[in-house]
């Protein structure tokens, strides 16, 4: 009897699948990418500009045998689940395997999940959609601008400045450092001066800024004019104002992948590299011994949100654990324009699963990671 096939991206996570799904599913991986757009005809861009940009696309050639042995298991199979990983370029590479492996694109067979949890695929089973045509579309956009940039970009600079390469990122990166440098060289600095004192009223000893003299709100431009009003300040002072403010400090939002590279690289050391490489392995399933899961949800977002069953969990776990006092007003963040905010921001898939508890079961740099993405989470 032939099975049910899901393919994702990486092998790692399609063992921890098939632990969830049982026998009636075979899961395999296409291991990333399984083609890319040509090197051939003008200027190699595999893009032909003057035909509305329509890309070319070939078969990786590392990705040969993987794409025959796909051929293989598809024809092995009764259907086809496509559960690459829930993002743009995920999305593509459905696409691709669609294309290659000779899927009918207007079935319903394409799931995503968040984390990797036996809940959330199981969930994901049962609402398969259409490959989104739109989101494909965005990343081939970006695909073809990489190339045309960077091929073109890239001869220049190597001609000019022997530089490696270039691209659709580094292009622009390039041209903001020049901007801010334009800025930097063309300020005129103007110099100013305070003159502030300590005083003893009470026995209670305070400091303050001059702000008038002779009634009136003085600028000091230089050291000349600083001494000479310095110099005729008597030895009466009037406190003109006391501004008493009082601040509240919020919590800070679950990770996105910039601010846990940031944290990561100021609190662990670790290379943004080196973050995603470790969340990757996290994301995907540890083995638990009673079970293999993954530890937090997709590490590539931008969003801060999360989901209500989460924040519902988490404030049963820490008024269990901590004491109600400690269960928090949570801070709604408005959606900030351009954010794309398909999936949570970086959470542990369970509260109950503490640093501590799953400790001997990572590594140390897993363990850190981990211990970093629980706490701000919770």
């Amino acid at each position: 009897m032939k099975k049910k096939l899901v393919i994702v991206e990486s092998p790692s996570k399609s063992k921890t699948i098939e632990k969830y799904l049982g026998s009636d599913y075979a899961v395999t991986s296409s291991k990333g990418h399984i083609r890319d757009l040509s090197t051939s005809g003008k200027d190699g861009l595999g893009v032909d500009v003057e035909n509305e940009f329509e890309p070319k696309y070939v078969i990786s050639k590392d990705k040969k045998d993987v794409v025959k042995d796909l051929k293989k298991a598809v024809k092995d199979s009764d259907f086809v689940y496509l559960a690459t990983d829930p993002d743009r370029e995920g999305e593509a590479i459905s696409w691709h395997l669609a294309e290659v492996l000779g899927l009918d694109e207007t079935l319903e067979n394409r799931i995503v999940f968040n984390e990797v949890t036996k809940d959330a695929v199981v969930d994901a089973l049962n609402h398969p959609r259409k490959i989104d045509t739109n989101l494909v579309k965005s990343q081939e956009t970006r695909r073809v601008l990489d190339r045309i940039i960077g091929f073109k970009l890239s001869k220049l600079l190597q001609k000019k400045i022997k530089s490696k390469s270039a691209g659709r990122v580094q292009s622009v990166a390039l041209r903001l450092i020049v901007e801010k440098e334009r800025e930097i060289d063309a300020f005129k600095p103007e110099e100013y001066w305070h003159i502030n004192a300590k005083f003893l009223k009470d026995e209670i000893e305070f400091s303050g800024e001059l702000a008038k003299y002779k009634n009136k709100k003085i600028e000091i431009h230089n050291v000349e004019e600083a001494n000479s009003i310095y110099e005729r300040l008597n030895k009466e002072f009037i406190v003109s104002s006391v501004k008493k403010t009082k601040r509240n400090r919020d919590s800070k939002p679950p990770f996105t992948t910039s601010t846990l590279q940031q944290a990561a690289s100021s609190q662990l050391g670790f290379s943004a590299k080196k973050t995603m490489s470790i969340a990757q392995k996290l994301y995907e399933g540890i083995d638990l011994k009673s079970e293999t899961v993954g530890l937090i949800t997709y590490m590539r977002t931008d969003s801060i949100r999360l989901s209500d069953s989460f924040v519902q969990d988490a404030d049963q776990y820490i008024e269990q654990v901590y004491g109600k006092k400690y269960v928090g007003k949570r801070k709604v963040s408005k959606k900030k324009e351009n954010v794309q905010d398909a999936h949570e921001g970086i959470r542990p898939t369970s509260v109950e699963r503490s640093p501590e508890s799953v400790k001997e079961h990572l590594s140390n740099d897993e363990f850190r990671l981990y211990k970093l993405i629980y706490s701000r989470a919770v």
